[in-house]
């Protein structure tokens, strides 16, 4: 199976190729560090699948996985997060993805994520297909840059610090951050903190 790797992280790129090129019968293909240079790549290198990040700059693993849905029907896509918030998990299999893994999950997830995908299956990191399991109903459901904005608010970040980062109006920011609180029914901007803090796991 042909394989390109897209990660905004050298070192995760070279980790993860050095990992799926000891398997047999998988080959890593080429590699990408933002959507744009993965789109030449797949038009250029045919791959079977895209193993992608979801937090990049621009244009996210999940708007890049749309993409490919759209262009590439046959191309499969897996998204290798690190955030474990459901939210994202659903919006990543909306867009067309059939794997979602965990950068902190054992290497190995990567390796079964890519054989389940290619044997037509779906694959959930452990801890993702336990806290689906423990739902008692299906969470309100974000748009993209709701979740970036929530993901941001889990880092610390103020309304004036994401608006800089995502090129938006401290207005934009105040307004989807107004949005996200009715969706999840979240009363003060304290719990909207506490909530991200909770459910989106931020890089070390």
């Amino acid at each position: 199976m042909r394989i390109l790797i897209v990660d905004d992280h050298p070192l995760v790129r070279e980790g993860v190729r050095t990992l799926i090129n000891h398997q047999s019968g998988l080959e890593v293909v080429g590699e990408a560090a933002d959507a744009d240079s993965a789109l030449e790549a797949i038009a250029r290198l045919e791959p079977a699948l895209v193993l992608t990040d979801i937090g990049m700059k621009q244009v996210s693993g999940i708007a890049l996985a749309t993409q490919i849905r759209e262009r590439w029907p046959a191309i499969q896509v897996i998204v290798l997060s690190m955030y474990d918030n459901p939210d994202y998990v659903h919006q990543a299999m909306q867009a067309g993805a059939r794997g979602y893994v965990l950068k902190d999950a054992p290497s190995s997830d990567i390796v079964d994520a890519i054989r389940a995908v290619a044997a037509g299956d779906t694959f959930l990191s452990a801890s993702l297909s336990r806290q689906s399991a423990r739902s008692d109903g299906p969470r309100p459901i974000l748009s993209e840059r709701e979740a970036e904005i929530l993901a941001c608010l889990a880092r610390g970040l103020s309304s004036k610090q994401i608006a800089a980062e995502h090129d938006l109006s401290v207005r934009t920011v105040e307004t989807h951050r107004q949005n996200i609180r009715r969706k999840l029914r979240i009363e003060g901007q304290a719990e909207l903190i506490r909530y991200a803090v909770e459910h989106c796991r931020t890089a070390g």
